[in-house]
């Protein structure tokens, strides 16, 4: 039996507001071009088909048409399991038409493994399949409130527990592989993955995933990996598209793995060519170099972070010429001389702090603008903390006092 991992779409994601849909369309033809050329019989989707719980339209409609496409009627199986950025019931909504096509979707975390026919195979093939399972999506509650390391425990025993569960029955005369989107401690993240919870509390040990499969599919680090430490073959599919700048320079990928009943896998990665790379730029030689990148072709069809080091501020007419004639050029970033000496936390310091959560949230979300309400309510914790802070200041410093006296 041959099986894909992939995981990690994040379709209707930007970057820095733009629009990432006809890359995420690239991505979907050379998926389907691999699927047939390496005969593909199963994929295993890991979570986070989209990148928020409400996805644009078109998001949606790329979706849907990308598993009509990739099962080709049946032929393929597809399953896929929801991640932390995917709205369980959105997804359940399609799963009984999907089913029809052969394409299994587990939204909720269950304790019984899909087993799925595989005629191409002539062979079965059984999924502990668990999604993205917080505490809220469990619908358990762990440890009282504030023990984070607790928690962290807690969370860890109880996600092995799950997978001991969900593999209770491997059948031998199966191909046995497990699915999830979670946090595997040691992982090489990025800072594309917005964080699945506060603290690390969300965090699981490699040697908690199961032993008794052949493989377990991962959903939710974006850097293609193997996962160190576990007990049998796992890994991190990865996501099909850079989506932030400190992914610069990483191959993406998809994984393939050949596998028999009773038998090791065989584990490949397929490199991704779709897609705009994106790349960082760092001009110390000012504007002047930067243009003979441009009139050489350099990164023409990348996304570019430039830092422009400068003696004098650029004027407006030489901002507006190098983005137009770059229109990858996303970001641009001067520098100069006596910026050496300003940390970034002196920099922060001359920034409202409501235009900092702003920024923040942009950035979390790919770009969307908290409201104004979202804004007062941080305001308000942020300033009822500083009351509390500054009441135990007064309070230290009355007993201080008093023992003067």
């Amino acid at each position: 039996m041959r099986i894909l991992h992939t995981a990690d779409w994040h379709l209707g994601r930007t970057l820095e507001g733009r629009d990432r849909l006809r890359e995420h369309e690239q991505f979907i033809d050379e998926l389907v071009d691999i699927c047939e050329a390496e005969a593909v019989d199963v994929i295993l989707m890991a979570g986070d088909v989209f990148d928020s719980v409400n996805p644009p339209a078109r998001a949606e409609e790329l979706f849907y048409e990308s598993l009509a496409r990739l099962s080709d009627n049946g032929r393929r199986s597809i399953a896929l399991i929801a991640g932390n950025h995917d709205h369980p019931e959105r997804l359940a909504a399609a799963r009984t038409i999907a089913k029809k096509q052969h394409i299994f979707m587990t939204c909720h975390p269950t304790l019984e493994p899909v087993t799925i026919q595989v005629p191409e195979a002539d062979q079965a093939l059984q999924v502990a399949a668990l999604p993205y399972p917080s505490e809220a999506r469990l619908k358990e509650s762990l440890v009282e409130e504030g023990e984070e390391l607790s928690l962290r425990e807690a969370y860890d025993e109880r996600i092995k527990e799950i997978f001991k569960q969900l593999t209770l029955s491997c059948p031998k005369d199966h191909v046995n592989v497990a699915m999830s989107h979670l946090f595997v401690a040691g992982g090489a993240g990025s800072e594309s993955e917005r964080p699945i919870e506060i603290g690390g509390a969300y965090t699981v040990r490699a040697s908690s995933l199961p032993e008794n499969v052949q493989y377990t599919a991962l959903g939710h680090l974006h850097r293609p990996q193997d996962v160190k430490r576990a007990q049998a073959p796992a890994r991190y599919a990865g996501s099909p598209l850079s989506f932030s700048f400190s992914e610069s320079g990483v191959t993406k990928s998809v994984t393939v793995i050949d596998v028999d009943p009773r038998q090791s896998a065989v584990i490949k990665e397929i490199p991704l060519s779709c897609g705009s790379p994106l790349v960082r730029w760092k001009a110390t030689e000012g504007l002047d170099q930067v243009h003979t990148w441009m009139d050489d072709g350099q990164d023409a069809n990348a996304w570019i972070e430039l830092e422009l080091h400068l003696n004098e501020t650029p004027s407006m007419n030489d901002i507006h010429t190098l983005k137009k004639q770059y229109p990858g050029l996303l970001t641009i970033r001067p520098v100069f001389p006596d910026m050496s000496k300003t940390t970034n936390e002196q920099a922060r310091q001359h920034v409202p702090v409501d235009e900092l959560f702003t920024r923040f949230y942009e950035r979390q979300t790919g770009g969307a603008i908290p409201d104004e309400a979202l804004v007062q309510l941080f305001m308000e914790v942020l300033n009822d903390d500083k009351e509390k802070r500054e009441g135990r200041t007064d309070e230290a410093h009355s007993i201080d006092s008093s023992r003067l006296t």
